[in-house]
């Protein structure tokens, strides 16, 4: 009998760097992949097709091609201070082409003052930590074969 890894799918220790492409785009940074580019107002997003490679890099917020990065929180609430940073990456995706309907994460490499996403590497698919309102409510029916 062989046996095979359970693959939790939750978030790595909060020390590992990680790159998380969501549903439909938005590139999100732990705490410990956000410092590695200095903790930047904005980013740019870089696209090496031949070797499908992503690079986030630090920018100013007046540049053309800047994204802006916010920490995740309540909308209206003050800033967090620590935390996920979230990136708008919609267009971005559509760009490189690449399938957003499940989120996945990887652990990116840095070289020099950028965050490097190899799409060649396995990713890990993210299971969303929120229930829908049928299913906090308890409404959800088992299917059944009769």
């Amino acid at each position: 009998m062989g046996f095979k890894v359970f693959e939790k799918g939750s978030a790595p220790a909060p020390t590992v760097p990680t790159v998380t492409i969501q549903k439909r785009g938005m590139f999100s940074l732990n705490e410990a992949a956000f410092a590695l580019i200095d903790e930047p107002e904005a980013v740019e997003f870089l696209w090496d097709e031949e070797n499908r490679l992503i690079a986030i890099q630090a920018a100013k917020l007046t540049d053309p091609n800047a994204y802006p990065t916010r920490r995740q929180g309540p909308a209206g609430a003050k800033p967090q201070k620590k935390g996920i940073v979230l990136i708008a990456g919609t267009m971005f995706t559509k760009f490189i082409g690449i399938d957003t309907s499940v989120a996945k994460r990887w652990v990116p490499d840095r070289d020099g003052n950028m965050l490097i996403v190899d799409l060649k590497k396995p990713a890990q698919t993210v299971a969303s930590n929120r229930r829908s309102a049928d299913d906090a409510a308890g409404k959800i029916e088992e299917d059944t074969d009769e």
